[in-house]
């Protein structure tokens, strides 16, 4: 019994050394390197003691990067931050960002980074440190193999490698990502995601080098970003005018190319452009054959350069998410350019705007390879495509234009990008992986002009930007789906709706209707003198201010009394009409074609006879008009705006009292006799003859 317990104090002794730490389940990487820094000789100089434990390894591996202690970055951050940056509360945090931010600036120098596993781990233990940054925030070792990060520490650390994600679509990219993990992000997923990036980056680099279309891109040095059409079971397909053409397309990032397959090679590329101002058009598009609509699967393509619009067809069996991978690419880049024109943006700041682009579009084709739990919505995941569709997309792109000018630039890496304070710029991240822009970007990455769009412990205006736009769009997101669940099916249904809710509308218009026709007399002489009254004295302004007044009062009395009520009280409640079948649907729906096809020929009889009487068809009934016209014109011309007014209210609202009812009905049916009297202008109805000529 002793010699057992000696046994299992033993054991235990040597599981709290971490001498079985290899058969520990949970065992992660973070526990060797906190048992090493602890158990160091020169633990007291390289181990913060405001930093947690996970904190604390992340900053030592950036000190190793860089090549300077711990304590020498610490008093670095110190003589570099602002004093609100060094506030307790924040302070680890702040300072992690710090470490981050330039070793991550250095990191990214060596070619290749993105396939070292080690930068793919570092960049994931930098989110991890972040949700965990002060001593207070983590208990020690409690960080096990399977840890996983969330969206606001992605968001954070991730775009300060623009090819990772960037603030703008920095939050649609980890619910892609964590979309089959509960909405947390693990590092298998995160591996994968970088390892799919450095993959498209070489084949970007590649086809760029290919001698695909070569003569023709050479002129501005455009990039290959996507082709499609090589394989016979999924042709893109041309449609101009009558005429079809399968063959390959080809995107860069200034224009669209397509080569019309003949039988063994290809024409010559016709091309697209989406980088000059041509008043590009361009939007999904339905197909089909012989002209018809039928397969929502195509981009429509129109500019001014082109005599008649374009549209690629992309066929596939099911859906239409090829078309919609296309749409979104084209629109980006086209989206790109368009913002470059708008703010005046050019040189060293254009390549900048370019290369978020392609970043982005990198970014897609990452996601759609590597699958995932909801399907992959490109707009959101672009970032020109998102700001198009976000509220306040504008604004966005207007602190987006304020980063990227020359001026701003000078100013932040005069005051703040040699610090490490701000995150690394697209320029840089494109010159070290091979595919920079233009030798502008080269002397960017030397010179540091181009900064990043995260800072230090603060938020950014673009970031305030996006998150008043996505806080926006909630409520968008929201009061659509309201939308959608009150949209009820029928025309008969959809009447009964509508009537319910035009129903005060529909009593306060019959009550007005009955004291027009003075079926209470005593209701109306008052209604008649109280409006009178007010017209003669001026006050119909304040009358509207009056009823505009009563009914703000009525609706924040409601909001107050309604607080708290359950949201089914307030439901609108509509009897439904009877269910009809297929056939007295489209009974209804012929009924009201006829309906409406009657009210239409009545205004085109009545315009008809107003073209008669302007054209003297019928002088009599012309003459009576001209003096009608004449007399109008006298009133209006000498007679003030207030009597004019109560004029017609009075002639209005006394034609049918108890004295000049009689007077009324004669006149009324004089004007109807005279006004049928009127011939119609005579119309002729030419047909066009349609060419039916095969181009």
């Amino acid at each position: 019994m002793a010699m057992a317990s000696k046994t299992r104090a033993m054991l235990e002794g040597l599981v709290k050394e971490g001498s079985f730490k290899w058969f520990t389940k949970s065992q992660s990487p973070f526990n060797d390197e906190i048992d090493e820094m602890r158990n160091s000789p020169s633990a007291g100089k390289n181990w913060l003691h405001d930093l947690s434990p996970v904190a604390n390894v992340v900053v030592r591996r950036c000190s190793k990067i860089l090549g300077i202690s711990m304590c020498q970055l610490r008093e670095n951050f110190d003589g570099e931050a602002s004093d609100s940056l060094r506030h307790p509360s924040n302070l680890a945090r702040n300072f992690l960002e710090y470490c981050c931010f330039r070793a991550l600036a250095l990191s990214i120098r060596v070619t290749g980074y993105l396939d070292d596993k080690k930068f793919r781990r570092l960049t994931f233990d930098m989110m991890v440190a972040w949700e965990f940054p002060a001593a207070a925030s983590q208990p020690f070792h409690n960080i096990d193999e399977d840890v996983t990060v969330g969206i606001e520490a992605f968001s954070r650390i991730a775009p300060a490698v623009p090819i990772i994600a960037n603030v703008i679509v920095g939050d649609n990219i980890f619910e892609v990502l964590a979309a089959s993990t509960s909405g947390r992000l693990q590092f298998s997923v995160y591996d994968k995601y970088l390892s799919g990036l450095e993959r498209v980056i070489r084949k970007l680099k590649n086809q760029s080098e290919s001698s695909l279309l070569s003569s023709i891109r050479s002129k501005r040095g455009e990039k290959i970003l996507e082709v499609d059409g090589t394989v016979t079971s999924q042709p893109v397909l041309e449609h101009v005018g009558i005429s079809t053409w399968p063959g390959r397309l080809t995107l860069t990032d200034h224009a669209l190319y397509f080569e019309a397959l003949r039988v063994v090679s290809y024409d010559k590329a016709k091309v697209y452009d989406l980088a000059d101002d041509l008043k590009q058009v361009v939007r999904p598009e339905l197909t089909g054959p012989w002209g018809t609509r039928l397969f929502d699967k195509a981009v429509f393509y129109k500019s001014i350069s082109l005599l008649e619009p374009v549209v690629m067809a992309f066929p596939e069996l099911k859906g239409h998410t090829r078309r919609d991978y296309w749409l979104a690419i084209i629109r980006e880049v086209l989206y790109a350019h368009r913002f470059t024109r708008k703010f005046e943006i050019s040189s060293l700041e254009k390549d900048e705007v370019l290369l978020k682009a392609i970043f982005g579009i990198l970014r897609v084709q990452v996601l759609k390879e590597i699958g995932s739990a909801v399907p992959v919505s490109c707009e959101a995941l672009l970032m020109f495509n998102a700001c198009d569709q976000l509220p306040g997309g504008d604004k966005i792109l207007e602190n987006l234009a304020i980063m990227s000018t020359t001026r701003e630039l000078d100013r932040t890496n005069s005051a703040k990008s040699g610090s490490g304070m701000y995150s690394i710029s697209a320029l840089a991240i494109a010159s070290n992986l091979g595919f920079a822009s233009g030798m502008s970007s080269g002397v960017a990455s030397e010179t540091g002009l181009v900064v990043g769009e995260i800072a230090v412990g603060e938020m950014t205006p673009l970031e305030k930007a996006v998150k008043e736009a996505r806080s926006s769009y909630k409520k968008v997101v929201h009061a659509q789906s309201t939308i959608d669940g009150v949209k009820v099916d029928g025309i008969d249904t959809n009447m009964a709706v509508m009537k319910e809710l035009l129903s005060p509308l529909i009593e306060v218009g019959n009550w007005l209707l009955s004291l027009l026709y003075w079926e209470d007399y005593w209701k109306s002489v008052v209604f008649c003198l109280v409006f009178t009254y007010i017209i003669w004295r001026g006050w119909l302004g304040y009358a509207f201010a009056t009823l505009l007044i009563c009914f703000a009062t009525f609706m924040l009395i409601t909001r107050c009394c309604g607080q708290g009520r359950p949201v089914d009280e307030l439901k609108l409640k509509v009897i439904a009409p009877p269910a009809m079948n297929t056939m007295e649907q489209l009974l209804a729906v012929q009924n009201a074609i006829s309906q409406a096809e009657e009210l239409i020929q009545d205004g085109n009889v009545a315009l008809l006879k107003c073209r008669a009487l302007l054209l003297s068809i019928f002088p009599q009934a012309t003459e009576k008009f001209a003096v009608a016209l004449l007399a109008t014109a006298l009133l209006l011309a000498f007679l003030p705006v207030k009597y004019i007014v109560l004029l017609v209210f009075l002639e209005t609202f006394t034609k049918y009292s108890p004295l000049r009812r009689a007077c009324t009905e004669r006149w009324t049916r004089r004007l109807r006799e005279w006004w049928f009297s009127i011939p119609a202008a005579p119309v002729v109805l030419e047909r066009v003859k349609e060419d039916k000529k095969k181009k």
